[in-house]
């Protein structure tokens, strides 16, 4: 059985425990690590978890809400960290003390009980990777910061029970807001972050072939409202799908995936 809990999703910072129980146990993997070290800690506690109990980090690029304390928690609790090549050049080559372990897109990895399926997005990072988690019974899905999902994206997610999925900004809220012109420009294209409507085609897309929930994650606290997410979700899915919306400063509950 996979269980997950957003720890955080937005600019605040990112990070998602997964985990999985089974005969060898209970694993935990943390897909990033966009906090920073105390408050990652206070987060895993109220949680119910101690930051000793996770067995590996994925960082899914090198952009700070992202890759975070994942330097500094890897080295305390000898946890090994996976990111591509180009997420470790992008971050500047840091040291992980040996702890470092390089993914690739389309290939797998095994942390215990859990395989973990990379795959590239298009995003304005050196080479980002988003995810899929199966323990062989059910998938999970991760997907956030990318500017549209290509026929890889969509291929990679088919069979997913769940997604945690990007809902980042209302294009017409972006559009009105605060930001210059040239990161409306950058957030609202092919290589930015997902609108509503673009993260509920997604869905759509896939509803077909096994999803039966949806979490919209990251969304923006100047250019989105969780009731303007939840809205073009339900539009698309209908109510056969279960939406939940994290927010950004406390992520979600536990969520059976």
């Amino acid at each position: 059985m996979i269980r997950f809990k957003s720890l955080g999703s937005g600019s605040t910072g990112n990070a998602t425990v997964v985990q999985v129980r089974g005969d060898g146990g209970t694993t935990h993997l943390l897909v990033d690590c966009g906090l920073g070290i105390r408050q990652l800690d206070k987060r895993l506690a109220q949680a119910g978890m101690l930051a000793e109990q996770i067995d590996a980090i994925f960082v899914t690029h090198e952009h700070g809400d992202h890759i975070g304390c994942a330097r500094h928690l890897a080295i305390r609790e000898r946890i090994p960290v996976w990111m591509s090549e180009g997420t470790w050049l992008g971050c500047g080559q840091p040291d992980f003390d040996g702890l470092l372990r390089i993914a690739a897109d389309s290939e797998p990895i095994e942390v215990r009980g859990l395989r973990v399926n990379p795959f590239t997005v298009p995003h304005d990072a050196r080479e980002p990777l988003q995810l899929t988690c199966t323990d062989g019974a059910v998938t999970l899905g991760v997907l956030t910061d990318l500017g549209h999902a290509s026929t890889h994206v969509l291929d990679r997610l088919a069979g997913c029970a769940t997604l945690l999925l990007e809902c980042n900004h209302d294009r017409a809220l972006l559009e009105a807001g605060p930001y210059p012109w040239f990161l409306k420009k950058r957030v609202g294209g092919d290589w930015g972050h997902l609108a509503n409507e673009d993260a509920a085609a997604i869905a759509l897309s896939i509803q077909p072939r096994g999803l039966r929930q949806v979490v919209a994650a990251h969304l923006s606290e100047q250019n989105n409202r969780p009731d303007l997410a939840r809205a073009a979700l339900l539009a698309a899915l209908g109510e056969s799908v279960e939406i939940h919306v994290a927010d950004g400063p406390t992520g979600s509950a536990w969520l059976t995936a």
